[in-house]
């Protein structure tokens, strides 16, 4: 009789592991397999593997992505018209769908597209959350802003995302190794020569940034002094502000949507007793792949741009051109040439 039980149990032992086997068998492997904390500070579950990205902001994201080495994950994004250059090293984002921006976002196109993730602004929670709501991991970017350090923090994130670790370590370290390097040619420089700069950030006046975003970092990092930092709520600036601060440079955009131009500036009557005006040093940032004077891996062109330009002798060892070609080679694996390096620094570009 005892045998009889033992074997009975034993039985019902058998039957139990092979239907927990099979319940085991039967459930579905969750794809979210790792975790990574945003530019927001959420932490956001994503697959282990990323094969198919939507960009829903006009950042730096794509550049982000590219340089990593990943552009033929993107499967939509923001029209890039406003950026010849990068169409040129990847042809493929001239016919991409664009499935809306920032709060402006088509989320039955974005169900269509079956991404693995979508890369988003910090600024558009609305969007982000109907995105969110179709179960479809949303990891956010700082799209301006952020200063040095966290746009070097959001490359790490990205390279984490990517599986690129490597060489986004290797696009931190360019941006610390010529970030110390410019910063030791400029503490050769006094501090009462120490250029102002006036940074106008869009619109079709003289408009500045609402807060300290990137355009602060921009000229600090150049070795400049930001005119406007202690405007604590920007917007537009009035010509008698601006001769009261009265900038030994202004730069101006190359965004052709909100850019002012700087016949604007060197032509107003209101403005031909600026320093900037009489010197003839108001200068419009250049545009590679990508804004000069907005955060992206490009960025560090833009620093350097602007420290030659304030500090032309201490700077005399850094050879714009070459470094820009580098940097084209190294992290884009495109060979530039003098002809596009030159429509960098056009007006009409």
């Amino acid at each position: 009789m005892r045998i009889r039980c033992f074997h009975t149990a034993l039985s019902f032992l058998w039957i139990a592991l092979i239907l927990a086997g099979h319940s085991l068998a039967a459930d579905p492997v969750s794809p979210y397999t790792r975790t990574v904390v945003d530019m927001s500070g959420k932490t956001v579950k994503i697959p282990q593997v990323i094969n198919r990205i939507v960009i829903t902001c006009q950042g730096g994201a794509s550049h982000e992505i590219s340089v990593l080495g990943c552009a033929d994950k993107i499967v939509a994004q923001p029209a890039m018209r406003s950026f010849p250059q990068l169409l040129k090293i990847y042809p493929r984002f001239r016919n991409i769908p664009d499935a809306g921006s920032f709060d402006a976002v088509n989320v039955e196109h974005i169900m269509t597209l079956k991404p693995d993730i979508v890369v988003a602004s910090v600024t558009s929670m609305q969007g982000n959350k109907k995105i969110e709501s179709l179960g479809i991991p949303v990891v956010t970017v700082s799209t301006g802003r952020a200063d040095v350090d966290r746009l070097l923090k959001e490359f790490a994130m990205m390279g984490k995302i990517l599986g690129k670790e490597k060489r986004a370590e290797a696009l931190v370290q360019y941006w610390n190794d010529y970030l110390s390097l410019m910063q030791k040619r400029i503490s050769t420089v006094s501090g009462v020569r120490k250029k102002k700069v006036f940074y106008t950030s869009s619109g079709s006046g003289f408009t500045v940034e609402r807060e300290l975003g990137w355009g602060h970092h921009f000229i600090t990092a150049s070795g400049g002094i930001n005119v406007s930092k202690d405007l604590k709520f920007g917007g537009e600036v009035t010509p008698e502000q601006l001769l009261i601060w009265n900038p030994d440079v202004v730069i101006t955009r190359n965004n052709k949507i909100t850019r002012l131009s700087n016949s604007a500036v060197r032509d107003n009557p209101r403005l031909k007793q600026l320093r900037a005006v009489k010197a003839n040093t108001v200068y419009r940032c250049p545009t590679g792949a990508f804004w000069w004077d907005r955060p992206s891996p490009e960025a560090i062109l833009g620093i350097m741009w602007l420290a030659k330009t304030l500090y032309p002798e201490a700077m005399g060892d850094i050879d714009l051109k070459r470094e820009t070609m580098s940097f084209y080679k190294i992290f884009y694996r495109y060979v530039l040439t003098d002809i596009e390096y030159d429509t960098f620094f056009s007006e009409a570009y």
